[in-house]
């Protein structure tokens, strides 16, 4: 029988075992549960937007003119929402799919999405990046922003040319800036009368609150037309997972319960954009193991290394029996090699932890107390079981950490308090 390949994290690259060129090539040789990693990265625009066809609608609605009436109007839209809410997404889909819709009707429409945080909040150096796309041999310097704008609708006249700029992280224009640029992008097309419409506007901010740092006139544009983008559910969350599990992995591994673990975990915040960045970091840690599909530590481990948890500080206001039954679930997760435990399980081995490190064990009332408290300090998940138990219970999990790092994090910390009666092994 032949040996296991030696996984990559077993080597020590200081040893000299491998060479920076051998860990590449035992990387890109090793078999990979993956099929397409391009749907998890950052950059990828899906073709479907699951729970904002409402949004996506309305934003077609609001630049129709664009595209069957060009040029007599300028639509404005902000789109609002925390991190993860599909704000960017959102606008890429739509301007990829309303540029493609106006080339069949013969319109020449070019969309634009810029992240303004990319550019230092410069209006001037956004503006300049756009020119030069547009007439690459635009003069460098000897422009103020203001000049800028006027150019670049001269050179969209010129073309006999239309856009929509999006900007991304509108934040860092508002910080840099203030009131100005907002004021001049929106208010440009009321210098130029007579003349054709041809820049329309998408403004992206997280809150609505960075409105006060402009001008009433300014808000009160941008204010017409405010999409908001509301936290994602669980269960919507799920859908996005599978959907995006369907075009990068290969099928069976990624076991059913995991994208609900998944979505448990993150949908605290409602992050789809987390959720997927946790479901590709867990993918490398199964590719590093040479595991053939994905498992709840591998989940635990990426969320671990996402959002740290296992430091002193967080288990500094744990009393001792709060930290027995985290050491218990982690232990029932570790031997079972499932995403979560029941109520009843986690109290047997609460049980046994108590006599291991001589201390009296708490009625269940006081053992379910822990488990909300810790649940809301966000370390341990309590939630209904669902289908395929028998009867009611309480399913519990470990969020942020794996069951084997938690385990042996928690066992050295009440070893170093208390002296334990039998092996702290499993």
């Amino acid at each position: 029988m032949n040996e296991k390949q030696p996984s990559l994290a077993n080597h020590d690259l200081s040893t000299g075992s491998l060479t920076p060129a051998d860990i590449i090539r035992e990387a890109i040789s090793r078999p990979t549960i993956f099929k397409d990693e391009q749907p998890l990265s950052l950059e990828y625009t899906p073709q479907r937007l699951p729970y904002r066809e409402n949004q996506f609608r309305f934003l077609a609605e609001l630049f129709r003119s664009v595209v069957n009436k060009p040029g007599t109007t300028s639509p404005r839209a902000m789109i609002t929402g925390d991190i993860g809410t599909g704000k960017t997404a959102l606008t890429r889909r739509f301007g990829t799919d309303i540029s493609r819709t106006a080339r069949t009707l013969k319109v020449n429409l070019q969309y634009q999405h810029i992240n303004c945080r990319e550019y230092r909040g410069s209006l001037f150096m956004i503006l300049k990046r756009i020119v030069q796309s547009l007439s690459p041999q635009f003069p460098q310097r000897g422009f103020s922003s203001d000049e800028l704008l006027h150019a670049l609708l001269d050179q969209l006249e010129e073309k006999n040319l239309y856009m929509i700029l999006t900007l991304d992280e509108a934040e860092a224009l508002i910080a840099a800036e203030g009131s100005t640029s907002l004021y001049n992008l929106t208010r440009i097309q009321e210098e130029r009368p007579g003349r054709q419409a041809r820049l329309s506007l998408i403004v992206i901010l997280r809150e609505t609150k960075q409105l006060e740092e402009l001008d009433k006139s300014t808000q009160s544009t941008l204010q017409r037309n405010i999409i908001r983008l509301e936290h994602y559910s669980s269960p919507q969350l799920e859908q996005i997972l599978r959907e995006r599990i369907d075009l990068s992995f290969k099928e069976g591994t990624v076991p059913e319960a995991l994208v609900s673990f998944i979505a448990d975990i993150t949908s605290q915040k409602g992050d789809a954009r987390y959720a997927i960045e946790l479901l590709w970091r867990a993918g490398k840690y199964a590719d590093s193991e040479e595991s053939k599909e994905l498992t709840p530590d591998h989940i635990r481990t990426a969320a671990s290394s996402l959002h740290p948890v296992l430091r002193p500080e967080f288990a500094q206001y744990w009393n001792t029996h709060e930290k027995l039954i985290i050491l218990a679930l982690a232990r029932e997760l570790e031997r079972t090699r499932e995403a979560y435990a029941t109520m009843g399980e986690v109290e047997i081995a609460y049980k046994m932890a108590c006599e291991q490190y001589k201390e009296t064990a708490r009625a269940h009332t006081q053992v379910w107390k822990y488990v909300q408290n810790l649940s809301a300090t966000g370390i341990v998940s309590a939630n209904p079981s669902t289908e395929g138990f028998r009867g009611k219970t309480t399913l519990l999990g470990l969020i942020n950490a794996p069951a084997s790092a938690t385990r042996q994090w928690l066992e050295s910390m009440l070893t170093a308090t208390t002296t334990p009666t039998i092996s702290a092994s499993p």
